[in-house]
């Protein structure tokens, strides 16, 4: 689903699974390919808006759950994109990917790494993706925010009226909160998190944060 200019929006189809977000630019970008049980579901669904495997050249997400990363492994086989960490993650991968996955009795859904992100800034075609290191939920948990269109793809750091949990390994409170108010400063119109239903609206997004404030915080 189209969202704006070049951004679309795949939600999640279940468990274990999350909201898949796509620039269709130079190069393409996918955010967050999800659980591999669900790829076909949304290659067909990305086929529909005109968007091939092969259109998508970079992987990247906003952090390293299985939930998250799980397809990047099979992605980048059917689409033949590379797989790219901000250096955060690659120093978390083993406490994030397996540590994290064994902690519920599964198989981490580890992948090769081909790239770092070593510039916070990263480009598909004229937009412009600004990397922000957002830990709490995970200490590997950036958010990409597009300044220029007034978004910010934020993973499990914030979601409608909730946050993402902070008991999983690495996970901490404090920075949490630190990472939404660090958040809460910018000028978003659209907030889009990596479970639940996206927020548009200047006006939607800013309450959210005031009730996540107000209701969520003290319970972190």
């Amino acid at each position: 689903m189209k969202l704006i200019n070049n951004l679309y929006f795949y939600p999640e189809q279940g468990m274990l699974d999350c909201n898949t977000y796509v620039l269709k630019g130079m190069p393409g970008i996918i955010i967050d390919p999800g659980n591999p049980d669900y790829l076909d579901t949304r290659v067909a669904a990305m086929n529909q808006d005109g968007i091939k495997p092969e259109d998508i050249g970079v992987i990247i997400n906003t952090h390293l759950h299985i939930d998250h990363c799980g397809a990047n492994e099979a992605f980048k086989k059917l689409s033949g994109a590379r797989v790219a960490l901000y250096p955060v993650q690659k120093k978390n991968y083993q406490l994030v990917v397996v540590d994290g996955a064994r902690l519920f009795g599964i198989e981490p859904g580890e992948f090769t790494v081909d790239y770092l992100l070593e510039d916070p800034i990263l480009k598909s075609g004229n937009i412009k993706i600004e990397i922000i290191p957002s830990p709490g939920h995970s200490p590997d948990s950036v958010c990409f925010h597009l300044r220029q269109e007034k978004v910010l793809i934020c993973g499990d750091v914030i979601f409608e009226m909730n946050t993402g949990r902070v008991d999983l390994p690495g996970g901490n409170a404090d920075d949490l909160k630190n990472s939404i108010e660090a958040l809460s400063k910018l000028d978003v119109e659209y907030l889009l998190p990596g479970h639940m239903s996206i927020v548009t609206g200047a006006e939607k997004v800013k309450q959210n944060l005031e009730f996540v404030r107000s209701n969520v915080f003290q319970w972190l």
